[in-house]
């Protein structure tokens, strides 16, 4: 009776139609520091559509680049998924007060207030290329000026140092910090080196709503 059984069930069993496994569609992206708000959207969307977001380190192996602000030179196609401000922000007790954009250009030109301590990034980042290319004009910043490597380091040392004024996007404004100076509406970029095809462009449509 047993050996019966056995043998209906590997009967049944070879009948049994085989589901075939679905490979999950990886698409991998790259986000500079400011455009880091939107990384979040973005997996919210691939996560949406059962794909797998990868964050990569190098732009050149991505399949999507978020940058906030034009680049100087595009290659490939960009979308435009949101916009950002550029803020000048300082220290909530620091006498500075709003600033036009020739005054916002003469203080990170130096050589500096003694009162005043001007923080950039670096000019291979987004927000500093805006930056250079929309207020400064192509001048050169302060070379007494303090460097931050993050929208982070950035945000705290002007929320901690009364003397100290940066720049930083809108979406990483955070504690008493004050603007003095904005750049509205900088376009929030998608950016891909060919026609986006098939997960990228699910991802793209949702990143658009």
């Amino acid at each position: 009776m047993n050996k019966f059984l056995l043998a209906v069930f590997l009967l049944l069993t070879a009948c049994a139609p085989v589901t075939p496994s679905i490979t999950p569609q990886v698409v991998k992206i790259y986000t500079t520091a400011a455009a880091q708000p939107w990384l979040t959207e973005a997996s919210n969307c691939a996560a949406g559509s059962s794909l797998i977001l990868s964050n990569v380190l190098d732009p050149a192996q991505a399949d999507i680049i978020l940058r906030v602000g034009e680049p100087d030179k595009l290659t490939g196609t960009a979308f435009q998924i949101d916009r950002e401000d550029l803020l000048v922000m300082t220290h909530h007790e620091s006498p500075l007060q709003n600033l036009s954009a020739d005054e916002a250009r003469a203080l990170f030109a130096g050589p500096g207030q003694a009162d005043v301590q001007v923080w950039v990034f670096g000019p291979g980042e987004d927000l500093q290329q805006v930056f250079a290319r929309e207020i400064m004009h192509g001048a050169p910043v302060s070379s007494l000026a303090r460097l931050a490597v993050s929208p982070q380091q950035m945000s705290d040392a002007v929320n901690a140092e009364k003397n100290a004024v940066g720049i930083l996007g809108r979406r990483w404004k955070t504690g008493t910090a004050r603007e003095v100076f904005s750049l509205p509406d900088l376009p929030v970029l998608a950016i891909t080196s060919a026609e986006p095809q098939g997960a990228v462009k699910e991802i793209l449509a949702c990143l658009q709503k």
